[in-house]
């Protein structure tokens, strides 16, 4: 007699059916993981509202996690209560989303950016010169395929965005050359991999289905793929994943101590500098937003604080 599926094998099928990515799916299951233990293992199902609020007190109580973090365990208990009990309880609706604080984002000078991009090199200055260039998220870029990229008409084609939006943002003339150089080596090792009987990348919603032989085509190639075949968990394929975003991240962290800038600087504040710095040459808002990929322009308006002189324009009584 079959043995009915486990309950966090089920919201791993649930995820895969919804198209989540694999980072999507470790962190769900780990919240669901973490909330089941919270209340000595009992089943989700004999919990409701009274136990998801009480976890998501204790992590910002006892664990002080930050709001964004707190907001991820909640998505994560609505997705297993909704997607996998099919619960519909009204209690769903009524469990309050833990408010963000509202900062500004760190963002640099264009002579901060210069120095940078100044110590970094190869693959990871490519990979930041595009993050500023073009304004784009981390992962937007390491998941760029090489298809994805026009060089005829300097665009990038960013597929699945965040909310999974399609958008166009532009290729800067100073990235192109290198970038078509970078792409050779990669074809190059594609080639390589297909001579080894592998070659053959992720693709994304079951395409592989739909087209068997898609994934060792070269255009479906990753623009940055890893140094290293790796196993997919999902399929259990040995594959080239794209770089690991984490290369990038301390390789920026480096660079910023290195260019003795003093501000937090990540890969992300690249893409804030890119929105500011189009605003301050005075590029419509409206533009800017579409190139970034917001859905409310609201969104956008947070970098307009740029364009004030200090105190929202107010001139100092100390300098009149």
């Amino acid at each position: 007699m079959n043995q009915p599926p486990k309950l966090l094998d089920r919201v791993r099928e649930r995820i895969r059916f919804k198209h989540y990515s694999i980072r999507t799916e470790d962190s769900y299951v780990q919240w669901i993981r973490r909330f089941i233990l919270f209340h000595g293992k009992r089943h989700p199902s004999e919990m409701g509202a009274v136990e998801v609020e009480a976890f998501l007190t204790h992590l910002a109580v006892e664990g002080n996690v930050a709001a964004s973090t707190q907001n991820q365990a909640r998505s994560a208990l609505l997705f297993l209560y909704k997607e996998v009990l099919g619960s519909e309880l009204p209690w769903l609706n009524n469990v309050e989303q833990a408010r963000k604080p509202r900062r500004l984002p760190v963002v640099l000078t264009e002579d901060e950016v210069r120095a940078v991009l100044a110590n970094l090199e190869g693959v990871h200055w490519l990979v930041a010169a595009l993050l500023y260039g073009a304004g784009l998220r981390l992962m937007e870029a390491l998941r760029l395929r090489v298809q994805d990229v026009d060089f005829k008409r300097r665009e990038v084609l960013v597929r699945n965005g965040k909310g999974f939006k399609d958008r166009v943002t532009m290729l800067p003339d100073k990235l192109a050359g290198r970038l078509q150089s970078h792409l050779a080596t990669v074809r190059f090792l594609h080639e390589k991999d297909l001579a080894e009987g592998f070659g053959e990348v992720h693709l994304p919603y079951a395409l592989d289905r739909k087209y068997p032989n898609a994934g060792t085509t070269w255009g479906w190639q990753y623009v940055f793929p890893s140094g290293n075949r790796s196993l997919d968990p999902r399929t259990g394929k040995t594959r080239r994943h794209h770089l690991d975003e984490q290369t990038i991240q301390r390789a920026v962290k480096q660079a910023v101590r290195t260019a003795g800038v003093v501000k937090p600087a990540t890969p992300h504040t690249l893409r804030h500098s890119f929105a500011t710095h189009l605003l301050q040459k005075g590029q419509d808002i409206r533009t800017v937003q579409e190139l970034l990929g917001h859905e409310d322009v609201q969104t956008t308006m947070i970098y307009t604080h740029v364009l004030n002189r200090g105190g929202r324009g107010v001139t100092s009584p100390l300098d009149v």
